[in-house]
């Protein structure tokens, strides 16, 4: 037993040098990073549900692990290395990627031990680093331990699109799964009547984080579900690059099978670097524009009847004693950056709004069309026109048109902004931004339903800046946000409503 009490108290020194509970006047700071290189790595800052088999995945990419205590209480573990080369790789690599467990950032240090004395009578331990030696030498493992041990050793997913309402597109694929790494191959197919997917990235662990971060998500509002595992191919073979299949470090390749190739520009831009046309598209990041806008882009995507890539949309059967240009911009600045409004002068149940790109309009279309407002279902289709026209000088049309290019609502302008990632569909819970703090809960409850509506739960985040509120239809929950988004709550801070996908 003396072992484990060893360890125990190592664990006890170490951490009070992390608290820098120093004896002597050296900074903290110093202390932690000078611990000289060690085969023995202290991992910090871990979720709570973080299993041994993840925290092993960290280390095997870079080499044999060779033992793991994990001090669950401190959210800490210990990795043991087979040598120190291995560990000083890892620690390396780890200083300019983040490492994650189950999508949280952990910090990765050298441990002050030389090697980890754990009690040999830990069977569970024992039993994973024995599956894992068994895989290093071509074994096969038990299956808890096969998924972990995929996923830090094979770079290759295998991506099954489920509900595929919309065409997804390799560039679709591209610019989703590029948030976690650099891509260097995709393979799509079909197979079982599915769409299918082989990707290859740069490195394991940016594939283990991709499926951490993506499995079982939606790229485009409720329906193309991603599901996703890890490839038994450790290397994608690809011989064209078509609209079928791409190698992103090869721009040279054929087109084959009469495909169209890829643009030469583009392939150019790829080739330096994967990353680079990220910046260029408005939004990329966020998978529900990156595949509205392939989508849009394919000219596939025929709802009622229409398809075409335009940026505009025509909405009929408005309530034409209510609806201001205002409402509607409002309303459909929660899906893009709306840049025109016209209610149409001898139709006043009908407008056509200008949204800044055709994603965009197919977003906004396909959250809002058969939702009530003012009491009445609208419809939304795209409209021909390519842009709404504004009246001509002098030409007084009762302000039923009105331009929004230079808005300073439009939630959508920063690239990669946050308000992309938080799109959802109109429910009747709203979200709540940008609260003052002397602000309380009975406010917030007469100000919404003022907005004629019962509100039917609230709850303050932690911070209370933030918080739900429940109205009682999704229709009252439209109607508060048309009319509370933006409102001054005093001090010159402005409300911020957005549709939340959780419900208190």
């Amino acid at each position: 037993m003396d072992g484990i009490s060893d360890v125990a108290v190592g664990v006890k020194r170490g951490s009070d040098e992390l608290n820098g509970a120093s004896n002597g006047s050296d900074s903290k700071k110093l202390r932690v990073e000078e611990a000289p290189p060690s085969r023995v790595l202290h991992i910090r800052k871990l979720p709570n549900e973080a299993s041994e088999t993840e925290v092993i995945a960290l280390g095997l990419p870079f080499g044999k692990v060779t033992n793991i205590l994990t001090l669950k209480g401190k959210n800490q573990a210990f990795l043991e290395m087979g040598t120190e080369e291995a560990a000083i790789t890892m620690v390396n690599y780890y200083t300019t990627v983040t490492p994650h467990v189950r999508n949280v950032p952990v910090f990765i240090q050298y441990s002050n031990h030389k090697e980890l004395k754990t009690d040999a009578g830990n069977q569970r331990t024992q039993a994973v680093l024995q599956a894992v030696s068994a895989v290093q030498s071509g074994g096969s493992p038990s299956s808890d331990v096969q998924e972990a041990l995929a996923a830090a050793s094979s770079p290759v997913l295998r991506i099954i699109i489920d509900n595929m309402f919309y065409p997804v597109t390799l560039d679709v694929l591209q610019q989703i799964f590029s948030k976690f790494g650099t891509v260097m191959k995709i393979i799509t197919f079909t197979k079982n009547n599915q769409f299918q997917a082989l990707l290859q990235f740069s490195d394991p662990v940016n594939a283990q984080q991709a499926k951490l971060a993506l499995d079982g998500q939606n790229i485009y509002n409720s329906c193309c579900t991603l599901r996703i595992d890890f490839s038994k191919l450790v290397n994608l073979n690809v011989k064209y690059n078509n609209d079928k299949s791409r190698d992103y470090t090869r721009p040279e390749l054929p087109a084959g099978d009469g495909q169209p190739s890829i643009d030469p520009t583009v392939a150019a831009a790829f080739s330096k670097d994967s990353n680079s046309l990220l910046g260029k598209i408005p939004g990329a990041l966020n998978p529900l524009s990156a595949a509205a806008a392939a989508a849009a882009a394919a000219g596939r995507v025929a709802l009622a009847g229409q398809a075409g890539s335009s940026g505009v949309l025509l909405v009929s059967n408005l309530n034409e004693e209510m609806v201001t240009p205002q409402s509607l911009f409002t309303l459909f600045g929660v899906y893009g950056d709306v840049q025109r409004v016209k209610i149409l002068y001898n139709k006043k149940d009908s407008a056509l709004i200008q949204m800044s790109d055709a994603n965009q309009a197919q977003l906004a279309m396909s959250h809002l069309n058969g939702q009530k407002m003012y009491g009445k279902i609208i419809r939304v289709t795209l409209s021909k026109h390519q842009t709404v026209a504004l009246p001509r000088d002098g030409l007084d049309d009762q302000g039923l048109t009105k331009d929004y290019a230079n808005s300073p609502l439009h939630r959508f302008k920063k690239p990669g902004s946050k308000n992309f990632q938080n799109i959802f569909p109109p429910s009747a819970t709203l979200h709540l931004s940008n609260i003052p703090q002397d602000v309380t809960e009975e406010d917030l409850r007469l100000l919404f339903s003022n907005a004629g509506g019962t509100v039917k739960a609230f709850k303050f985040f932690q911070d209370r800046k933030m918080a739900l509120i429940q109205m009682s239809t999704v229709e009252e929950a439209i109607q508060a946000l048309i009319d509370l988004h933006n409102y001054n709550m005093g001090g010159n801070q402005h409300l911020r409503v957005s549709f939340s996908k959780s419900t208190i």
